[in-house]
């Protein structure tokens, strides 16, 4: 009931065991991730009168922006009770899941979620579109343009592989800094993933690919779980690899998170709308100390501006007049009380431009940021050098 005494706290066993039988409530299903990811996360319950009636996990989980890892807090499995729905518990309980978090130095928090109409009016946002894409396998068979690259069943120096995954993953705004623990976790996650690397002879590899085989309508089919390209070429030569399995996988499905936000897969079909896209829910970025989320991204090291910025806080905050100042591939976010400003951003509106969402000035300001276009423009140019991209799904 809403007049009842509500408490969030660190889950023991007894509470996280009936926070699982929760999640199939509200889930319809056994949520594995809860278990599995239980002891690399922070752990929090809602409990009312003795009752366990909502929770999730967070990993405190660095993310790339800029070129450069920021300490960050990504949500995982969390749900609210079906008959505790409606009463605002869901923002007391996100406030109180990221709190441990920021404690140990999260300046960002990240989520996938369906609730994108909330998450927006919370100050989340959603800087990229997510899609999956399936695609005849017979589409990509012949593409030879990589037949340079050695192929190799990468099951052996896993630890270089992470190495080089790190350095693709920086190149893109969002992508986490794999822990450790990341591998094992896929592998309990898609039993049977094989990975192989792309490797030109005397370089570093060109390109990563982790696939798992599925049931599908039509028989079996190969999903694509990691596709990490360096270059056309390797991007090239995996997709030819794909096609070979053509004499017994009919389709090819890339994963809602495999593909980067390139047309990759489209410039090499031999037809025209062979390949079919699903739209999935996306994952939303929320900035928790600009001023510092600001300092720890890297930046452009062309970019040298000075330019004063107004944010309006989400709920009934008041407005903070900042200075953004860029250059030499640093950044600072300082308070500047009582002075002008030349773009007005929500925290949304922050949050989508930190991680490089907004492709040109007419985007942002479409999308409702307020100011000169051209100071828009330069802010834009401030993050537009990485597109966001979330490989990673939780």
């Amino acid at each position: 009931m809403p007049g009842s005494t509500l408490v969030v706290v660190e889950a023991d066993d007894a509470l996280w065991q009936e926070y699982q039988d929760l999640t199939v409530r509200s889930y319809g299903h056994r949520v594995e991730d809860v278990t599995r990811l239980r002891e690399h996360a922070d752990a929090r319950v809602a409990v009312r009168d003795g009752r366990v009636i909502g929770g999730g996990l967070a990993l405190a989980v660095p993310q790339f922006f800029g070129g450069r890892p920021v300490p960050g807090a990504c949500l995982v499995g969390g749900c609210v009770a079906p008959e505790a729905r409606g009463d605002r518990l869901w923002s007391t309980l996100l406030e109180e899941r990221l709190r441990p978090l920021k404690e140990q130095g999260a300046v960002l928090a990240t989520a996938w979620t369906t609730s994108t109409g909330y998450g927006r009016h919370m100050g989340w946002a959603a800087p990229a579109q997510v899609c999956s894409w399936k695609v005849p396998t017979a589409e990509l068979r012949g593409i030879t343009d990589g037949r340079g690259f050695d192929i190799v069943h990468a099951t052996d120096d896993q630890d270089r592989d992470r190495g080089r995954q790190r350095e693709l993953a920086a190149h893109w705004n969002g992508p986490w800094q794999r822990p450790v623990w990341w591998p094992a976790w896929q592998q309990s996650e898609h039993p049977g993933m094989t990975h192989y690397r792309f490797v030109l002879p005397g370089q570093a590899p060109g390109g990563l690919l982790a696939l798992a085989f599925d049931r599908d309508p039509a028989g079996r089919r190969l999903v694509v779980h990691d596709f990490w390209a360096a270059t056309g070429e390797a991007a090239t030569a995996m997709l030819g690899f794909l096609g070979r399995h053509h004499s017994r996988i009919p389709t090819v499905m890339f994963q809602r998170t495999a593909l980067p936000p390139a047309g990759l897969l489209q410039s090499h079909l031999r037809q025209a709308g062979a390949a079919c896209a699903t739209s999935w829910h996306p994952w939303m970025l929320h900035i928790l100390d600009p001023a510092e989320a600001v300092r720890l991204r890297g930046w452009p090291e062309d970019v040298d501006i000075t330019l004063p910025l107004l944010l309006r806080a989400t709920g009934t905050g008041p407005p903070a007049p900042m200075v953004l100042r860029i250059a030499s591939g640093a950044a600072d976010l300082t308070p500047r009380p009582g002075g002008r400003h030349e773009v007005t951003l929500t925290a949304r509106q922050f949050a989508h431009w930190y991680a490089g969402g907004y492709r040109t000035a007419a985007a942002a300001l479409l999308d409702g940021v307020h100011g000169e276009p051209r100071a828009v423009a330069r802010l834009v140019r401030a993050t537009a050098e990485r597109e966001p991209w979330m490989p990673e799904y939780f």
